[in-house]
C-alpha cells in the first residue's frame, strides 16, 4: 500500500530546514490553566510556556489566523493549543478561535476567507474540504481549494434516540425495531437528524441504519440540525434520533430527554472523525506558519491523551466563550471512556474514549489518504457523488486526495516537532478497517466494498 497514492503526481509543498537540536518536546502536564479563557475575537492571555527555539528558518511568514470551531470535543486541540500557549510557543502569538453557529457558516466563512472577515480554516467534517475543493458545496459552485493537515480526534460521537421510543429494540442493531421503523414509515416517518449533509455524522447514522436492512433514503426522514440545537429540537419532540458529538449526547441523557443506541466507537472502533484543514492559498503563502500552526495542534493533542490532564482540559472548555457548559462534569466521564447511554447500558471502557494523538491502531494525528478515500466512497453510495469518481480504480478520488491530503507536511512537522521516527506513519494506509457489522473496507478495493453492501443508492 505505500504507493497507493503514489500514480497521480501533484505540486509539492515547498519545505525549509530541519527542526533544531534544542526542540521542546510535551512532558505530562504543564502549567495551571490559564484565568483569562476566551473564545472569541481577543486572544487569551496564555498559560506560562518556554518559547521554543525557533531558528529564522522556522519563523513564521505571519503570527496572526482567523481558525473556525465548532462546540464538540473534536475541537479540543484547537482551544488546548490556544489556552495553553501551544500556538504563541511556536510564534503564532495571535491565533483568534472563532465559534461557528452551524458547518453551512463556517463553509460559508471559510469561503471568504479572513480578508472578507470569514476564517482561514480550523476544524471540518468529512469529507467538507474536499467538496469545497471541488466546489461542490459552495455558492455558485466555486471551487476554493483547501488542505487537510492532521486528523483531530477519534471517537467522541454517538447516535442519541428520544426517550419515547426507549425499550423498542433501538441500540446499536436494529433487528428487534424493523416492525417499529415500518410502522412509522406508514404514518409520522422516524426523524434522524445530523448537523449536515454528505458528512461524518450524516454517513454514520446511515451506516448504521443501512447495516440493520434499513434504507435511510426510503424509510426513514432525514433533517439537518445545528449541534447547539440538538437538546431544544429532543425537548421538543420533533426528531426520534440525533447523530451529534460530545457534549450533546452526555446531555441528551442526563437531562433524560433520550438515550444513547450508539457509540460511533462501536459502530468503526478507532475511526477517523474529524481534521483541521486550511485554505490552500493561506498555506501556500504561509508554509512556515503552517507547520507552526500544526506543531501547536499536535502537542495539544498529546497533552489532551495525557488522561490525567482530561480534568483540566474539561474545566477549559466549559467556559461560556467554548462550549458554554452548565458544568465540566458533562465532559469528564464521556473523557474517561464512562458513557451511561440511558437505556440501562453502562460502558466504561478507556479504548471508547476519544482519543486525539494516538489509539490502539496507532496514529490518531496523521491524515491517512485511505481513510479519505472510504468519505467519498461514502458519498459515491448515497448518490452524493457520480461513480466516475471511483471508475478506473478510483483514480478521480485518489486525484482529488492526493491534491486536497497534505500528509507529506504533517510528516516534516511531525519530524521538526522531534517526534519519534516509530510515531510517524511510513504508509498513507491503514489497510483494511472492519465494521460492527461485519464489513470491510479495503482501500484497494472500493469498487468491492461497495459490492457488499445490500443497500445503497449508486448502482453497482
Amino acid at each position: 500500500m505505500t504507493e497507493f497514492f503514489n500514480q497521480i503526481s501533484r505540486r509539492k509543498f515547498i519545505l525549509t530546514a530541519g527542526a533544531s537540536a534544542g526542540t521542546v518536546f510535551l512532558k505530562g502536564c504543564l502549567g495551571n490553566p490559564p484565568e483569562n479563557l476566551t473564545g472569541g475575537s481577543t486572544p487569551a492571555q496564555p498559560a506560562a510556556q518556554p518559547i521554543a527555539n525557533i531558528s529564522p528558518e522556522q519563523a513564521p511568514e505571519t503570527t496572526t489566523v482567523q481558525l473556525g470551531y465548532i462546540p464538540i470535543v473534536e475541537a479540543a486541540p484547537l482551544i488546548i493549543a490556544k489556552e495553553k500557549g501551544f500556538f504563541a510557543k511556536y510564534g503564532m502569538s495571535n491565533v483568534v478561535l472563532s465559534k461557528q453557529a452551524s458547518w453551512g457558516s463556517a463553509r460559508d466563512n471559510v469561503e471568504i476567507g479572513s480578508a472578507g472577515g470569514g476564517i482561514d480554516g480550523g476544524q471540518w467534517q468529512m469529507p467538507m474540504p474536499h467538496l469545497i475543493t471541488e466546489g461542490i458545496i459552495t455558492k455558485g459552485n466555486q471551487k476554493i481549494p483547501m488542505y487537510i493537515l492532521c486528523q483531530l480526534i477519534t471517537h467522541g460521537n454517538g447516535i442519541a434516540i428520544a426517550n419515547k421510543h426507549l425499550g423498542k429494540g433501538i441500540g446499536l442493531k436494529l433487528d428487534g425495531a424493523k416492525s417499529l421503523f415500518k410502522e412509522l414509515k406508514s404514518s409520522t416517518p422516524f426523524t434522524a437528524a445530523f448537523t449536515f449533509p454528505h458528512v461524518n455524522q450524516d454517513l454514520w447514522i446511515r451506516y448504521w441504519l443501512a447495516a440493520s436492512g434499513i434504507d435511510p433514503n426510503t424509510d426513514v426522514k432525514l433533517a439537518t440540525v445545528p449541534a447547539a440545537q440538538t437538546v431544544a429540537n429532543m425537548k421538543t419532540g420533533t426528531m426520534d434520533a440525533f447523530s451529534t458529538g460530545d457534549p450533546w449526547p452526555y446531555r441528551i441523557v442526563k437531562d433524560k430527554i433520550g438515550f444513547m443506541s450508539a457509540l460511533t466507537a462501536e459502530i468503526w472502533k478507532n475511526h477517523p472523525e474529524e481534521y483541521f484543514a486550511m485554505r490552500a492559498d493561506w498555506v501556500n503563502k504561509h508554509p512556515k506558519a503552517t507547520k507552526a500552526l500544526l506543531k501547536g495542534i499536535m502537542e495539544a493533542q498529546q497533552w489532551l491523551d495525557n488522561f490525567d490532564n482530561r480534568e483540566e482540559a474539561a474545566k477549559i472548555l466549559a467556559v461560556r466563550n467554548y462550549f458554554n457548559l452548565s458544568s465540566p462534569e458533562i465532559l469528564l466521564n464521556p473523557y474517561q471512556g464512562k458513557y451511561d447511554m440511558g437505556d440501562g447500558r453502562q460502558i466504561d471502557d478507556k479504548s471508547m474514549a476519544a482519543y486525539y494523538w494516538k489509539d490502539e491502531k496507532g496514529s490518531v494525528s496523521y491524515p491517512y489518504k485511505t481513510h479519505d478515500l472510504w468519505f467519498i466512497t461514502e458519498n459515491v453510495r448515497w448518490g452524493f457523488l457520480p461513480k466516475d469518481y471511483l471508475d478506473n480504480n478510483a483514480a478521480k478520488a485518489k486525484e482529488l486526495i492526493n491534491k486536497v491530503n497534505r500528509e507529506d507536511i504533517w510528516k516534516e512537522t511531525a519530524k521538526e516537532l522531534g517526534i519519534a521516527a516509530a510515531d510517524i506513519p511510513t504508509n498513507t494506509s491503514r489497510g483494511v478497517e472492519e465494521f460492527f457489522d461485519g464489513i470491510k473496507f479495503d482501500p484497494e478495493k472500493p469498487e468491492e466494498y461497495l459490492k457488499s453492501l445490500k443497500i445503497k443508492k449508486v448502482s453497482i
